[in-house]
């Protein structure tokens, strides 16, 4: 579907170091963004020197709609999201942190209210928001988005389509504008969780929904390998703190390692820490792989320490912390991307974010189209 080439404006809530701007790209202009962290913040001005005059760092509760200019063709929303994941306590939509969603919701109505809503709506979040409750926290995302007009659907995206980590996440898409026919249909990105989702939904949201059509991207043909800083360029762990992360693996792990260890060709794997019941006892265990894959990159708050890489050549294991340049990779962030200085605060902005591609690829194949077409019925 040919795209005009018009710019598009947005709002990004929840904006965290900036990486729903970045994936949406040259075509889209920001009219407002907002988050609450300072370090967030900071990391967003240092690579948007226009932030200066629309981002605005505080709580979302705290802004109203005549802080917002406009109307924008899309609002972003990745609203926190440690009440859904399944490493969370799982509070679902009553949460402290998942709540911060009714805030930017009450300036969705306040918009509406004063006919300056957005178009088209984009809810980012882990995969948790399709079950937490038993649905019933989907369910009422939908009733909030019906109830002001809109239509939605929501697709399942891992990172891994397009990056080498483990990130699957939620995103739903909500328009007032009816779709085209082409951007209806069938996607890989229906994932089983997204089906079951729909079919719970009541009735009068089941007539609300659409199954957004969106095509898988090229095969990924980079590995975890390529986008590690060379091995003189980092720090090692001690033979001994090695030996610890080894004695942390389950015998399944330790075996995989092993076998890895049998072969000749260097390997490259990432190790991650989780919590495991075992014979009704929580152990701490180390997970390893060796798909060409990191696992999925996480924050301090969210529970689970910080990812370390495992090089196994010629018989010897090395272990080593994964650095936050690497981290910001993983997530397609470019080089020229300034981190905080403090490991802890870059890992943090790094590991809270969107995956850079799959908005890229969401913008490009979905909302663009979307956007646009609407644009040509209504001028018509």
């Amino acid at each position: 579907m040919g795209v005009s080439s018009q710019s598009l404006t947005f709002y990004e809530f929840f904006a965290g170091g900036g990486m729903a701007r970045l994936g949406l790209g040259g075509r889209w202009s920001c009219a407002f963004a907002n988050d609450f962290d300072p370090v967030k913040a900071a990391t967003y001005r240092a690579n948007f020197p226009d932030a200066f005059g629309h981002l605005h760092q505080g709580d979302v509760w705290a802004l109203g709609a005549a802080d917002l200019p406009g109307p924008a063709d899309l609002a972003w929303a990745s609203s926190p999201c440690q009440d859904f994941s399944l490493a969370g306590a799982r509070a679902g939509l009553a949460g402290g942190r998942s709540s911060a969603f009714f805030g930017f919701w009450r300036l969705i109505e306040s918009l509406a209210a004063e006919g300056r809503a957005p178009r088209a709506i984009v809810i980012e979040n882990v995969s948790g928001l399709l079950t937490s409750h038993g649905g019933a926290d989907f369910a009422a995302l939908g009733q909030a988005l019906a109830g002001q007009g809109y239509s939605f659907g929501a697709l399942e995206i891992d990172a891994a389509a397009f990056l080498p980590q483990s990130r699957p996440r939620v995103f739903v898409i909500a328009t007032r504008d009816p779709p085209a026919a082409a951007l209806v249909g069938a996607s890989p990105f229906h994932s089983r969780a997204v089906k079951v989702a729909a079919a719970g939904l009541p009735a009068d949201l089941a007539r609300r929904w659409i199954w957004w059509r969106l095509a898988a991207p090229p095969l990924r043909n980079v590995g975890l390998a390529a986008l590690l800083e060379p091995d003189a360029a980092v720090a090692w762990h001690a033979p001994a703190r090695t030996d610890r992360w080894l004695e942390l693996m389950a015998p399944l792990h330790r075996a995989r390692l092993e076998a890895v260890r049998a072969r000749d060709a260097r390997a490259v794997g990432a190790i991650f820490r989780r919590t495991r019941v075992e014979q009704g006892r929580r152990m701490q265990r180390a997970e390893i792989r060796f798909d060409g894959l990191a696992g999925c990159l996480r924050t301090p708050r969210g529970g689970s320490s910080r990812q370390a890489i495992a090089v196994v050549e010629d018989g010897t294991v090395r272990t080593r912390l994964l650095s936050p340049r690497e981290a910001a990779r993983l997530m397609g962030l470019p080089d020229s991307y300034s981190l905080p200085c403090a490991a802890t605060s870059a890992l943090h902005v790094a590991g809270d974010g969107v995956a850079v591609p799959v908005v890229r690829w969401l913008a490009r194949e979905l909302l663009e189209p979307l956007l646009a077409s609407a644009s040509a019925i209504a001028a018509e």
